[in-house]
Parts: C-alpha cells; sequence; structure tokens
C-alpha cells in the first residue's frame, strides 16, 4: 500500500531522476512505451476492485450468519487474504498504476489503507518511495534500516541484549515475527500522524480510528466475545504473514549498493537490488504481481497486469547487456533470503 505525499518518481515519464539520454535503460524505456505498457488499465482495476468488495461483503455476511458457532473462525483465514489483496490495491494506488489522477488516488489508497485496514497510507508511501529511490542502500533505503532484523555484519555487530539475541536467530524468527506485522503496521500508521501536516493529519487519524471502531464493531455484533477474540488473532497474525511472504522475496539477500562506492544508474541500482519469481496466475495472484519486482521496480507506474508483459523484454535487455537478471521459485526465494539473514547473525553465534 502507499499515499498522500507525492507517487513514487515514476522513472518511465521523464521526471526527476530519469537517466540521460543513452543511458542503459533508455532503449529500455522507449520499447516498453512503444508497446504501450505504460498506459493504464483502469477497468482492470475496477473490476478487481469491485470483485474485493464484494467478497469483503460476503465475508462480513457469513460471519453475520455463523458468528455463534466456532466455524466462524473458518472465516478469518479468508478475510487475510483479502485483506492482502486490498493492501496491494493500495500499493498500486500510491505508484499511480491505477490513475494519473493524485486526488483519486489518493483517495482510493485511504480507502483500501487507512478505512478497510488501518495502514496509515501516507506513512507507508513516505516509506516506500525511499526505499524505491535507493533499494537496499544502507543508509537510504528504510527497509534495511536496523530495526526488529538486520540486514549487514557491520549493523549486526552493533546489538546489544534482547536485540543481540534477536539478529542470533533472526533466520529462525522471520516467519513468527510477521504474525505480528498486521499489527505493527496499524501502529506505525498511528505513530507516524505526528509527522503529518495538520489537515493530513486529521484525515488519516480520522480514518484510522474509524477502521478500529468499525472492526471491532464488526466482531462484536457478529459473535461472543470468545469467538471475536480468536478470530481477531487468527485474522491479523495470517495477514501479517501472508504480506511478510508477498514482500520477504523482493531484496533480501540481493545487492547492496557500497555507500562509498560507484553509483550504479537506474537500470543497475533497480535490477542488481531486486528479485523475481517465477510461477504463472496463482502466484501473480497470491503475490500482487510483486513478483515481478525487477519490473516493478524500474517502472513504479506500469499497471500491475502489464509487469509479466514487459518481463521478457525486460530479461532481455539485461541479457544484452551482460547484467544479472535474478529470477528463482518461490520456496527458493525464501531459502535465499533467510540464508542471507542466517549468515548476517553467524558472528554472534560463534561468539
Amino acid at each position: 500500500m502507499t499515499l498522500a505525499v507525492e507517487p513514487v518518481v515514476d522513472h518511465s515519464s521523464g521526471a526527476a531522476g530519469t537517466q540521460p539520454q543513452g543511458s542503459e535503460f533508455t532503449p529500455l524505456l522507449r520499447t516498453v512505451k512503444s508497446q504501450d505498457l505504460l498506459e493504464r488499465r483502469t477497468g482492470w482495476y475496477v473490476r478487481n476492485i469491485a470483485l474485493n468488495a464484494l467478497s469483503l461483503a460476503a465475508v462480513g455476511t457469513g460471519m453475520a450468519l455463523i458468528g455463534g458457532s466456532w466455524w466462524v473462525l473458518a472465516l478469518a483465514p479468508v478475510l487475510a487474504v483479502l485483506c492482502a489483496r486490498t493492501a496491494f490495491v493500495g500499493h498500486d494506488a500510491g505508484h499511480a498504476q491505477i490513475t494519473g489522477n493524485r486526488a483519486v488516488s489518493r483517495v482510493i489508497g485511504l480507502i483500501h489503507g487507512n478505512l478497510l485496514l488501518g495502514m496509515s497510507y501516507s506513512w507507508w508511501n513516505d516509506k516506500h518511495n525511499r526505499h524505491h529511490a535507493n533499494p537496499n542502500h544502507i543508509h537510504k533505503d528504510p527497509d534495511v534500516a536496523a530495526d526488529v532484523l538486520v540486514f549487514t555484519s557491520k549493523q549486526a555487530a552493533t546489538r546489544s541484549g534482547f536485540r543481540r539475541w534477536l539478529t542470533r536467530n533472526q533466520a529462525w524468527l522471520f516467519f513468527p515475527l510477521t504474525l505480528l506485522e498486521g499489527l505493527a503496521l496499524k501502529l506505525y500508521g498511528f505513530q507516524d500522524l505526528r509527522r503529518q501536516p495538520p489537515r493530513e493529519r486529521a484525515v488519516e487519524g480520522l480514518l484510522l480510528v474509524a477502521h478500529v471502531i468499525g472492526y471491532v464493531t464488526l466482531l462484536l455484533t457478529t459473535m461472543p466475545l470468545g469467538h471475536a477474540l480468536a478470530f481477531a488473532a487468527i485474522h491479523q497474525a495470517l495477514f501479517g504473514l501472508h504480506l511478510g511472504m508477498a514482500f520477504a522475496p523482493n531484496h533480501k539477500g540481493m545487492e547492496m549498493p557500497d555507500p562509498d562506492g560507484e553509483r550504479w544508474g537506474h537500470l543497475r541500482r533497480q535490477a542488481l537490488t531486486s528479485r523475481n519469481i517465477k510461477g504463472g496466475a496463482l502466484t501473480d495472484w497470491f503475490l500482487g504481481g510483486l513478483n515481478y519486482q525487477i519490473e516493478h521496480h524500474l517502472f513504479p507506474s506500469m499497471p500491475r497486469p502489464h509487469l509479466r508483459l514487459a518481463q521478457p523484454l525486460v530479461k532481455a535487455h539485461c541479457r544484452d547487456l551482460g547484467i544479472p537478471f535474478t529470477e528463482t521459485g518461490l520456496v527458493d526465494s525464501y531459502r535465499q533470503a533467510l540464508r542471507h539473514m542466517y549468515e548476517v547473525g553467524e558472528p554472534l553465534r560463534m561468539e
């Protein structure tokens, strides 16, 4: 998901940051434009947003009908998957993939992020923009900043106390920790309200509070308290796990630019730090198109259904230039990411 700040700089539009004429990226950009792959697919998004909304309504109806039975817990995993679909729509809105109208994109993001998920669209957009601008850059990408997890041996060496224990065991703890990600994203959104300007803060805060009230009301009016607590625990844990499974394969274990070394151009900066995931329609659906991570990073505003069409063009262009194009299966991508985290924590385990 993503929001109210400026959309991610689109290197396909000639905006600031686009590589100069004659760069490695320029011929690829021309080819992609010539095939209209940057043209938006509003109708495709309208159909998917409508289907997701109807599915969410159906789950809510099911909760009301069987809330008195423990069988209602079977709907919690379904709701978790639909919430991930909702997050993917917010993500695409923040990248201006759905429409070029910033106001409309913001409304879509606020509805799908703040109101439906309780996740701040503005917070996510600010964080995600910085990630896209400098993926895997240890000083500029917030996704690889030392926090619960660390991604370099230098970061690991500074850990102490409980965080040191976390780093020693982070490969084993990664997926268990993602069970808390859904709640953590909500907390980050509320914390970020202090950063936002007054008008934006009022809108974002109101919608975040509306989500909490609506979610609690839905649970308590459709099922007994015990059912509601169990339902919320399963739903939030699986939602966080789903997001973790969608985002984990993308960059972890890939190249990390040397802050003091040679500066890469746009093509190398995005391709060398990103990993694609092989698969068919089911993989596209499950990962929300993020399995085409290289194409997405090269062309942030490219609509999701066009990413698979751009992939052979990008792959061929990278091959011609001798630039590695990393692509692997879903399970192997997790293995590579976890192996990287394991190796980062290894010096601490040898003490």
